[in-house]
């Protein structure tokens, strides 16, 4: 096993938090190509589908968001506490880089 793997074992809640920062960042993108699609489809079915699929999308970012929220890894209404969380973040992924 190689070190950098090693340490990542050792770091539960930092890996919950990247997974879900990823999640999070993947549903956003999927909530805004949906509704791209909705204005570009001309079929009412199809129109209908991809309205379902983007209530989903946005049901699940908000099920992410405040996962994220109650575990203190996400801040969307303090901006200085993201900060510290984000740059806490960076350190870690600096500091395993370095070993």
């Amino acid at each position: 096993m190689n070190s950098v793997f090693k340490k990542l074992m050792g770091m539960g809640a930092m890996t919950d938090q990247v997974i879900a920062t990823d999640f999070l960042i993947s549903t956003k993108a999927a909530v805004r190509n949906l509704a791209f699609a909705v204005t570009e489809t001309t079929t009412p079915e199809v129109r209908e589908v991809l309205r379902k699929e983007l209530r989903n999308a946005v049901k699940t970012h908000e099920q992410i968001s405040d996962y994220m929220v109650e575990k203190g890894i996400y801040h969307p209404h303090d901006l200085s506490e993201q900060l510290k969380v984000d740059l806490n973040i960076t350190d870690t992924a600096l500091n395993l880089a370095d070993k």
